[in-house]
């Protein structure tokens, strides 16, 4: 299984770390806030998954 890191801190001090898994020809993005994104066959839109869950949201 391989690994990709990403964090950020948003505003609020709120820190999200990141990371996509993959299992078979399958990669998923995972948060350390238990959030997990939908099963891409493509890594490039598994990590957009991951880096769009870390941008700050507006209330």
């Amino acid at each position: 299984m391989r690994q990709t890191a990403h964090s950020n801190d948003p505003a609020r001090g709120e820190r999200h770390h990141t990371r996509t898994d993959e299992r078979g020809s399958f990669s998923i993005a995972r948060c350390s806030c238990g959030w997990a994104g939908p099963a891409r066959r493509a890594r490039a839109r598994a990590r957009e998954d991951a880096a769009a869950h870390e941008l700050p949201r507006m209330s």
